[in-house]
């Protein structure tokens, strides 16, 4: 008996998730491979990013007239975790596609490729957020305990970053001119996103156009405001979680019509 769409995409969801150890060994695999031969690995990633936030911070924290203190570590946080969600979706685009030659070699679940490109991606965060205690350091800001609510806010982070990267994955599939799209749109996101300017700077009426509309702005801030002392606010979290709940509604719909078809498109 033919299972139902659904049913076929919970069920693949599930396989992958037990194989969490190939998972981790692929996207452990995938950093080894592209620092292969590198004296410093994906260090350089970690100081190319520090250098280009220490640039940017002290360049726009003096044409925005913003305290050192108090703009160094926003900016810090927020081109980090810009960083790992725009290159998440970015990879997302591609999750399907680069991994063609085991779909069409191996009977493994599909969205193994889905979660190793996401864990590929954690490894790399987790070199690049040592910037930020270096950054609270050197500006003599402390981490408050509020940074402990980091922690929920980046699951429910990985969880919306998973379902959007699951379905540009299986659209870009079929439509491959839809990664330009997306990287051309990821684009616009990051000016209209309090990353390089912050939110207290907008006038009151910009500011319900380009931080209450704008869902990058919530995901962002239910991880970046406790890691900055801050609370998010109630608005962030119903917008993240509403976001995890239809995203995912979709993203298993059109799973589970259009899995068996991902290999023919490939």
């Amino acid at each position: 008996m033919r299972k139902s769409p659904t049913v076929s995409a919970l069920s693949d969801i599930a396989a992958a998730t037990r194989r969490y150890s190939l998972v981790g060994m692929l996207g452990w695999q995938d950093v080894r491979q592209r620092y292969r031969r590198s004296a410093l690995g994906p260090l350089w990633l970690t100081i190319s990013m520090g250098v280009m936030i220490g640039t940017i911070g002290i360049v726009f924290g003096t044409i925005f007239k913003s305290p050192m203190t108090e703009f160094l570590p926003f900016i810090a946080i927020g081109i980090i975790l810009w960083g790992f969600i725009s290159t998440v979706i970015t990879e997302g685009c591609t999750g399907f596609i680069a991994a063609e030659g085991i779909i069409k070699q191996l009977p493994i679940p599909l969205f193994v490729h889905i979660l190793r490109m996401i864990w590929r991606n954690i490894l790399i965060l987790g070199h690049n957020i040592v910037i930020f205690p270096i950054i609270l350091l050197a500006v003599g800001k402390p981490l408050y305990w509020t940074a402990f609510l980091a922690i929920p806010g980046f699951l429910l982070l990985l969880v919306n970053l998973t379902w959007i990267a699951l379905i540009l994955a299986l659209l870009c599939a079929r439509y491959r001119d839809l990664a330009q799209i997306v990287g051309s749109v990821l684009q616009v996101v990051f000016y209209l996103t309090p990353i390089m300017w912050m939110p207290k700077n907008l006038p009151k009426a910009a500011g319900l156009y380009l931080l209450d509309l704008n869902p990058v702005y919530h995901l962002l801030e239910i991880v970046r405001a406790p890691l900055l002392g801050d609370f998010p606010t109630t608005i962030n979290w119903v917008v993240a979680c509403a976001m995890a709940l239809v995203g995912w509604l979709i993203a298993i719909a059109l799973y589970g019509r259009y899995k068996r078809r991902i290999a023919y498109w490939l």
